[in-house]
């Protein structure tokens, strides 16, 4: 009975060894006797004890990987040192059993190197600048060569680019210069900015002012136009007036007594503005001054009736 019960704890020993029940995201590599078998899916799955085994194990889950600093030499010669993560995962779990020994370690040297070939393809301030474009860059050559290892690069992020001290300085220095000419700029730009604008303001002042004067002067113009129209209007009004009141009976005895009362207001204002005075013979005869100034007023008349006629 002993030899019997060996025997039957060894057959079930070995059927539980046979079962496997594989996670998920996660494949297993079988071999059959050192030889590449199958792979088993996630679940329940069976296998031929001490004839099969589990050669491998991997996880299809995306995983991160860091990338140990490292020096790398710009296209201008610059040497600066860079580190980074790698996020890789594994689509070909056989192609990774069994092209590489070690897929995260030869993904992780691959990306030194590439990284350090594409450094050297880059200035210094490109360095700085096309981040993205070095990173893009970076996953494409390592897909290019991982594919026969079955990894495949999702993603690669620089984590930090450490240039040497002494360039570190003369960046900073180039940085303060590069903002007090940015200020200098600005600087001039708004003093010659404000100087345009007192100019312009002056010369609108100028214009203004012209434009004033010449409409003052064109208002006055025309005040004086019109006021010297206006005068002579009324004057010839009133000259009208008065040729029809000659006109009518009693108008030159009207005229003289008008002569008379402006000859003896002249006379009595003649003395005032000078003590010297010139007077004729018969200042004192009135009416002598007035016939005179009728024979003049009627010699004028005869000439404006016979240059009407």
């Amino acid at each position: 009975m002993e030899p019997i019960l060996a025997i039957g704890a060894i057959i079930i020993i070995g059927i539980l060894m046979g079962v496997k029940t594989v996670p998920q995201q996660q494949a297993w590599i079988v071999e059959s006797l050192g030889k590449f078998d199958r792979k088993l899916e996630p679940g329940l799955n069976i296998l031929i004890p001490f004839y099969q085994k589990v050669a491998y194990k991997h996880s299809l889950k995306e995983n991160a990987v860091e990338v140990p600093e490292q020096a790398g030499i710009t296209r201008d010669n610059v040497t600066l040192m860079l580190d980074g993560i790698l996020y890789l995962r594994i689509v070909d779990p056989v192609a990774a059993s069994y092209g590489v020994s070690n897929p995260a370690y030869a993904v992780s040297l691959l990306a030194q190197t590439t990284m350090r070939s594409e450094i050297g393809k880059l200035t210094l301030d490109k360095t700085f600048e096309e981040r993205e474009t070095l990173n893009a860059n970076i996953v494409t050559a390592i897909n290019q060569a991982a594919q026969a290892w079955g990894v495949q690069c999702m993603r690669y992020e620089i984590k930090n680019i450490t240039p040497p001290q002494s360039v570190l300085k003369a960046m900073e220095l180039q940085v303060a210069a590069d903002r007090q000419k940015r200020a200098a700029i600005l600087e001039s730009e708004g003093k010659m900015q404000a100087q345009i604008n007192a100019a312009q303001g002056s010369k609108q002042q100028v214009v203004l002012v012209s434009e004033g004067a010449l409409t003052d002067q064109v208002n006055r113009a025309k005040g004086e136009a019109e006021a010297i129209l206006a005068v002579a209007d009324a004057t010839a009004k009133g000259i009208e007036m008065v040729a029809a009141a000659i006109v009518q009976n009693g108008g030159e005895a009207a005229v003289g007594l008008r002569i008379a009362e402006q000859y003896v207001t002249a006379f009595s204002q003649l003395a005032k503005e000078s003590t010297t005075v010139l007077l004729p013979a018969n200042a004192g005869d009135t009416g002598s001054m007035v016939a005179q100034a009728l024979t003049v007023f009627d010699v004028i008349k005869q000439k404006t009736i016979s240059n009407k006629q």
